[in-house]
């Protein structure tokens, strides 16, 4: 297979938090399922992480500060495009953090919530390509369904991959596929295209 000159590494993102803004602790999980395209096919390698008590917002955050330094530490120079459900994320990195930079990390309205980790987000990224894409969550998008079952059972049993594992998503479709979901999607699509 020849590939692209230019590659593109794909990251379907979700976020969980089991009792969102309620009292006391709320545990927290995020996943990612990372695919890139390489000589022998479509690599896909899961990552998951938790916290005993978050939100979220901080969550989503924790996620792509995760999943974007893993990347980083194997490979440069690859182009990525980070899809999450999480408005907040792709929102924040899309349209406000240029603009909180050029203020000196201040909003108009206040401080910034969950500032050291928007800064740390912003240091990673800046050493990257990366496209920020949001799409509707829990709208019955396959790649979207996956990631958020890794963020729910990581919050669930508070467990870490310790970086990137290999990705159970094929066999999760699978299942779905099984019992009459999803029957008519290629998980190949996107990343080839």
């Amino acid at each position: 297979m020849k590939l692209p000159e230019e590659r593109v590494t794909l990251v379907h993102a979700d976020e969980s938090c089991l009792g969102n803004g309620m009292d006391g602790k709320n545990p927290g999980g995020a996943g990612a399922l990372v695919e890139t395209l390489t000589n022998e096919g479509i690599a896909r390698r899961d990552l998951y992480i938790s916290s005993p008590d978050t939100t979220n917002n901080r969550m989503a955050l924790q996620g792509a500060i995760t999943t974007l330094a893993a990347i980083k530490a194997e490979q440069s120079g690859l182009r990525i495009s980070y899809v999450s459900d999480s408005q907040y994320l792709v929102k924040g990195m899309n349209e406000w953090i240029a603009g909180w930079r050029a203020r000196g990390w201040r909003r108009k309205g206040g401080a910034i919530e969950n500032l050291v980790m928007w800064q740390e987000l912003d240091t990673i990224a800046a050493q990257l390509s990366v496209e920020w894409k949001w799409v509707r969550g829990h709208a019955g998008h396959p790649k979207n369904e996956y990631v958020d079952a890794l963020a729910v059972r990581a919050a669930t049993k508070q467990i870490d991959s310790g970086g990137f594992v290999g990705s159970e998503l094929l066999s999760w479709l699978a299942h779905k596929q099984a019992r009459g979901q999803f029957t008519e999607y290629n998980p190949d699509r996107d990343v080839l295209e």
